[in-house]
């Protein structure tokens, strides 16, 4: 019998998540992403607190979008803020692991980002991370 071997999100988080500035470029945030195969970044603001996610989903929705969308001269280019998921889902760093799993199951998300008491991002809890805790 599986059992898992965690008791808090900091025990199954992987820490120090990568992070994109909110005025970052899409091209920016295509490259980041593809580079490192994350399929979902965090962006913060200035003070390092979430302000959405932006995923390879986003990216893809952007581009395909972007054929009706006006460009050229006089058209500011899109920045990450303007195609997040202007929602983060997070968990504080204390919490138990079933809270973890309880929430990752009952948002149908697949990564969970980890903040410290004072709100800043501290890591991310992807699905295979707590399947990596099972033995």
């Amino acid at each position: 019998m599986l059992s898992l071997h965690a008791e808090t999100a900091r025990d199954v988080m992987t820490p120090g998540p990568f992070s994109l500035h909110a005025t970052a470029s899409v091209a920016e945030a295509t490259t980041f992403l593809t580079a490192r195969d994350f399929g979902a970044a965090v962006v913060i603001d200035a003070a390092g607190h979430p302000l959405g996610v932006v995923t390879k989903t986003d990216l893809l929705v952007y581009q395909i979008e972007k054929a009706d969308r006006p460009h050229g001269p006089g058209h500011p280019a899109p920045t990450v803020r303007d195609i997040m998921t202007p929602a983060t889902f997070t968990v504080r760093d204390d919490a138990p692991v079933k809270t973890v799993i309880d929430q990752m199951l009952g948002l149908n998300v697949h990564h969970l980002f980890v903040t410290d008491k004072a709100g800043v991002v501290v890591g991310v809890i992807s699905a295979v991370d707590v399947l990596k805790k099972l033995k």
